[in-house]
């Protein structure tokens, strides 16, 4: 029980500096995009590059490089995430899944339907304030230290891995473009694959890899958003490791056993030690869970290159309010479904759901908490930016979106702040 702590605890960690370093990039991709330098930083990311693989043609601009592929990565982390989740952490059992998945549900579906009220005729923006940003909102939680319930973080990583696979279904079914059914069979074939690797219990991590990248051209070239080969290829990395931990721990303690036997006055190792430490790394790279070893290693890359990368890339909008009063519903829909569609979806449906029984209120968490992390939630930000992109074409839409994720998420963070520090007070 003692290491999945320390493995939640890093993970935290690693979120909360990961936001902070998220804000740092927003802030100054905003100050460039107003700047003298603006007209540079927008050509940079429209600049054209492109591959062929066969007769395969992905010509992008940097942008959706980062948006596409990049990102690719990004929602395969995410899809490790849910697995390991769903098989050994927060949503493993019923009891531990079902207060934060009806949580999720709440906060997904209220602030959808506030948007789709006030903009009847363009509802595709739903999935905007449907969105929480995991890194954001851990990381208030972390800089507030002591003062938050230790049980909140569990709560809140366990609702937004849920949120997170909302998101991905939104994109996968709502956010496509022009679907080329002849690039099915091909997808299938890289996917029966690497699914075959699986079954046959293979847990080198290289050939998934390799397949994910066909499948993720295969997926793009369908026309559904090519993030998801990212979610797809997470569901078939193994969770089993090659070797189990009792033979790991006999091997283990018998090349340190012969490293010991062969201890000599002479500075440098001999070639009996060399052999135990290579046996003992040997046994390390087999019993690693292969499903770990690629979070572990996806999760730094993710947390400290890619999403502030993205956040550069993506924020920097021209701070223009005459593009929020043109575009007023579809603000509205986005700021009113993130600062009071998440706390009421999530504190209304967990309620509910406690009061006819269906689900049990953990009592290390009290009511006015849960209202707390539900503004917290309401930090769409980097997620709201990405299904931003996705749901609307015109670029003034987009930059009037923008605005109206900052200003929320802002919102959100401050009501959340406020009241976590009122309910410690109490």
């Amino acid at each position: 029980m003692i290491q999945p702590l320390i493995t939640l605890e890093k993970f935290i960690n690693k979120e909360a500096l990961s936001g902070i370093l998220l804000f740092v990039a927003t802030v100054a991709a905003v100050i460039v995009a107003n700047s003298s330098l603006g007209q540079a930083y927008y050509d940079l990311w429209h600049l054209p590059l492109g591959i062929n693989i066969g007769e395969i043609k992905v010509s992008m601009t940097l942008t959706y490089w980062i948006d596409d592929a990049l990102m690719a990565l990004f929602f395969l982390m995410v899809g490790l995430e849910i697995k390991r989740e769903m098989l050994i952490g927060e949503l493993s059992t019923v009891n531990k899944a079902s207060f934060p998945l009806i949580a999720a549900v709440g906060g997904m579906a209220v602030p959808a339907l506030i948007y789709v009220a006030l903009n009847p005729d363009n509802p595709l923006g739903f999935g905007v304030p449907m969105a929480t940003d995991i890194a954001f909102a851990l990381g208030i939680l972390m800089l507030l230290g002591k003062r938050v319930n230790p049980a909140l973080k569990l709560f809140l990583v366990a609702l937004a891995v849920v949120d997170d696979l909302g998101a991905v279904l939104v994109v996968a079914t709502v956010y496509t473009s022009e679907i080329q059914s002849q690039y099915f069979i091909h997808a299938g074939i890289v996917y029966a694959l690497i699914w075959i690797l699986n079954k046959r219990g293979v847990t080198n991590l290289l050939p998934y890899l390799l397949l994910g990248i066909a499948l993720w051209v295969y997926i793009h070239a369908i026309g559904i958003h090519a993030t998801i080969a990212g979610v797809l290829l997470a569901f078939a990395i193994p969770i089993s490791s090659k070797i189990d931990e009792k033979e790991f721990i006999s091997d283990t303690r018998e090349s340190i056993d012969e490293f010991e036997k062969n201890m000599d006055d002479v500075p440098v190792l001999n070639h009996h030690q060399i052999d135990a430490l290579e046996t003992i790394g040997y046994g390390y790279d087999k019993v690693q869970n292969p499903l770990v070893r690629l979070e572990h290693n996806l999760h730094g890359l993710s947390a400290f290159f890619i999403m502030p990368l993205f956040a550069f890339s993506n924020a920097g909008v021209l701070i223009d309010f005459s593009t929020v009063h043109a575009n007023l519903p579809i603000v509205l829909g986005v700021v009113l479904g993130l600062v009071f569609g998440k706390p009421v979806g999530i504190l209304g449906f967990t309620y509910l759901a406690h009061k006819f029984n269906i689900v049990k209120k953990p009592d290390t968490i009290s009511w006015s908490e849960i209202l707390a992390v539900g503004f917290i939630a309401g930090i769409g930000f980097t997620m709201s930016i990405f299904i931003t992109h996705l749901a609307f074409a015109s670029e003034e839409v987009i930059s009037a979106v923008k605005l109206g994720v900052f200003a929320a998420s802002f919102v959100a963070a401050v009501i959340g702040v406020f009241l976590l520090l009122r309910v410690k007070k109490n």
